[in-house]
């Protein structure tokens, strides 16, 4: 990716708060960009597209984010440690978790206990997953069957074409990449729903059980498998025979290998414009990957800085941050110790001033303000499309709970660093005080002492199959990402 902020860039500043500094209205970002800014945003979309496409996982976001970081210079942590290589200001490393999550770094002129600059971010999206034992046949029907993962309103997940991507891996070792059902010559799959004609009772129900989780299963054949006619006996379950006859086909798969395999069932299609001005961008898994692409995006494209910068994108956020790959385990902090030896030496002192002295912005989405659903929104504090970069700085629901709750004055340095690129931003909150709210990881990684807010972008439709943000927003969020590394 080409680096892309100039200083017509920085120019912007003035033009966004053209209305005076004492006034806090924030302007439309697209009234005040120019046709170079305008090709920027436009390059930097058509790239965050075509991740949204090749992404549409935790592991295929790590291939990707691990492809692009190599093609700019950075290396495998694990391969240098083993050379016993001694880091120094420039180098660039990543380091990655169980093929979920991964920390990427650029070694700052700093001392590493001087503390970061660090982008964090989730991978992972609500979407349905596949049980450890799926395949049934009912009344020559094949279904998988299904767990939906994160918070999802289920009605929205029935009708669609979905595709199924993920790993069979097997008892020898092989890992079997599986993606079936977003490209033009491939199938895709379907969860059915009751015909309006006899779903009076069904309309009668609170949208929260219209379909309930146990009718969320995946549609997947209806031909029964080729019999032998010179056998007397019938294939029972011929369908389902049928179906596993062509997994082993063209992947070598046994039925016992759902057992160990990680299949995720989510829409199928590419992301698109949206809009008859190609405005928008329609596409599934924009929470939180508008976030990690664009924070990947900003950490790759900065040539170097003077505290070292930090990019981690993880898993399991939208059900709590736990496991391993979450932002609760000690991934991080465990690199964090190896960053430490192989700059100054082991030191576990250096690695909690490292850990505290640090600055954050821990990124994830904000709902935007939707003018047909205005009665959850309270409109002064209220997100807005086209207006840039959210900060949130309380998150939680009701009185806070949940909260990190970011101290003023970091929330000054942030402004400072922002307004010197002409970044557009705005501080909002997650709906009405009574009606509820949400977080990202930043409640985690303050557990360190550190300097975090909440930040993001503005989506429409957020958890829902197909979510849709601004570009206008996302290249803001590229271009604070990159003022937030070299300025902070």
């Amino acid at each position: 990716m080409i680096y892309l902020l100039s200083n017509c860039g920085r120019n912007l500043a003035a033009k966004y708060k053209k209305k005076g500094a004492l006034s806090m209205e924030r302007r439309n970002a697209w009234k005040v960009y120019d046709q170079t800014e305008l090709e920027k945003l436009d390059k930097i979309n058509e790239t965050y597209k075509n991740c949204l496409d090749d992404g549409k996982t935790e592991r295929e976001c790590i291939t990707l984010a691990v492809k692009k970081a190599e093609a700019a210079g950075y290396k495998n942590l694990k391969e240098l440690q083993k050379e016993h290589v001694k880091l120094k200001a420039g180098d660039k490393v990543y380091a990655v978790c169980m093929d979920k999550s991964i920390v990427l770094f650029i070694i700052g002129q700093e001392p590493l206990e001087n503390g970061m600059n660090i982008l964090g971010a989730h991978i992972d999206s609500p979407r349905i997953d596949v049980k450890q034992n799926p395949l049934y046949e009912n009344e020559e029907l094949a279904y998988l069957d299904t767990h939906y993962y994160g918070g999802i309103k289920k009605y929205q997940w029935v009708t669609l074409p979905l595709a199924l991507h993920g790993v069979i891996a097997k008892k020898d070792g092989t890992i079997v990449p599986v993606s079936i059902g977003d490209e033009e010559e491939d199938p895709v799959f379907v969860i059915t729903d009751l015909l309006v004609h006899l779903a009076s009772k069904q309309l009668e129900k609170k949208g929260s059980v219209v379909v309930e989780g146990e009718k969320l299963d995946l549609l997947i054949g209806s031909r029964p498998l080729e019999q032998d006619p010179s056998l007397d006996q019938e294939e029972k379950e011929a369908v389902k025979a049928n179906v596993m006859e062509l997994l082993k086909k063209y992947y070598d798969m046994e039925e016992e290998d759902f057992l160990s395999a990680e299949l995720e069932i989510v829409p199928a299609g590419k992301a698109r414009d949206c809009g008859l001005d190609r405005s928008m961008v329609l596409a599934y898994g924009q929470d939180d990957r508008v976030c990690a692409f664009t924070s990947l995006f900003a950490i790759l494209d900065t040539p170097q800085v003077t505290r070292t910068g930090c990019c981690i994108l993880v898993d399991k956020e939208e059900i709590g941050s736990v496991g391993a790959t979450g932002m609760h385990s000690r991934f991080f902090e465990n690199v964090v110790a190896e960053l430490v030896a192989m700059t100054d030496g082991e030191s576990e002192l250096k690695v909690r001033r490292a850990l505290q002295n640090s600055r954050m912005l821990s990124s994830d989405v904000s709902a935007a303000y939707d003018p047909m659903y205005a009665d959850v929104f309270e409109k002064r504090s209220s997100a807005f499309f086209g207006k840039g970069l959210v900060f949130n700085k309380f998150t939680g629901s009701h009185g806070k709970s949940g909260s990190n709750d970011a101290n003023a004055e970091y929330l000054a340095q942030i402004r400072k660093a922002l307004d010197t690129d002409g970044v557009a931003y705005q501080f909002a909150e997650l709906g009405k005080v009574d009606v509820g709210g949400g977080g990202t990881i930043a409640y985690i990684m303050a557990n360190y002492g550190m300097e975090v807010i909440d930040s993001g972008v503005a989506v429409l439709s957020m958890h829902a199959p197909w979510e849709v943000t601004s570009k206008a927003d996302v290249y803001e969020a590229y271009k604070g990402y990159v003022a937030f590394l070299k300025n902070m």
